[in-house]
């Protein structure tokens, strides 16, 4: 399939980059990826790519665009270490902004038929649930997404079907917060939490020592039958 960056422009007039991904039958929904902390890195393309090969229309912005352009860490001490520090300066409105824009620039895309989900992992996991009530998205797909729990005052804002996925073992995910996210959308068909059994935070990235094949496989499965339900 085609990729390749493109510009897209912020609320305040700037130009930040996204890589996107197109499909090989050339039209389809779009899907706003949204990437961990080590950046639009090799293994957030590739996924990326991977959704695309699906028929989606896929982009993902450049969350860090304002601190450190186009960063792309590995999964390392150095990167983890680089990936928190820019985490803990996050302007989490700032960045829904910024998901809009991309969320309009993927429906401009003349292959685009429309819909659009979002997609994204750890602290793109949280982002797409900030995209959910935010960035106009049809429905979104959340990955262990690190400190949802204290974002849950958006659950009122979010009208779209929502997936999450969290792993039994996550040593960064409490099983408390799952339980606040479970209780924030008690009584509510368009919500499913899928706790993963005996796995660890990153099954789904085969980068890292905690992926686990089979649970990626499955989780992937499930993502695909919920985004292809919500974006028909």
């Amino acid at each position: 399939m085609a990729s390749e960056w493109i510009s897209v422009k912020s609320a305040d007039g700037r130009e930040f980059d996204a890589y996107v991904s197109q499909p090989t039958t050339g039209r389809g929904p779009g899907l706003l990826l949204i990437q961990e902390i080590f950046g639009v890195n090799e293994h957030i393309r590739a996924v990326a790519d991977q959704y695309a090969a699906d028929g989606f229309v896929v982009i993902a912005p450049d969350v860090f665009w304002r601190e450190a352009p186009r960063i792309d860490l590995a999964y390392d001490a150095n990167g983890f270490e680089r990936g928190l520090a820019l985490l803990g300066r996050l302007n989490v409105p700032l960045v829904a902004s910024d998901l809009q824009r991309t969320v309009e620039a993927v429906k401009h895309l003349d292959s685009c038929t429309g819909l659009v989900g979002s997609l994204g992992f750890c602290m793109g996991g949280m982002l797409s649930f900030v995209a959910a009530a935010r960035a106009d998205v049809d429905t979104a797909v959340c990955y262990y997404g690190g400190g949802i729990h204290q974002h849950l005052d958006l659950v009122e804002d979010i009208t779209c079907p929502v997936l999450f996925h969290f792993a039994e073992k996550d040593s960064y995910i409490p099983a408390s917060a799952v339980s606040s996210v479970r209780k924030a959308f008690e009584g509510r068909d368009d919500a499913r939490i899928i706790v993963h059994p005996g796995v660890d935070h990153g099954f789904n990235c085969w980068r890292r020592p905690a992926w686990h094949q089979q649970t990626a496989a499955r989780a992937r499965g499930q993502s695909l039958v919920h985004l292809s339900e919500a974006l028909s």
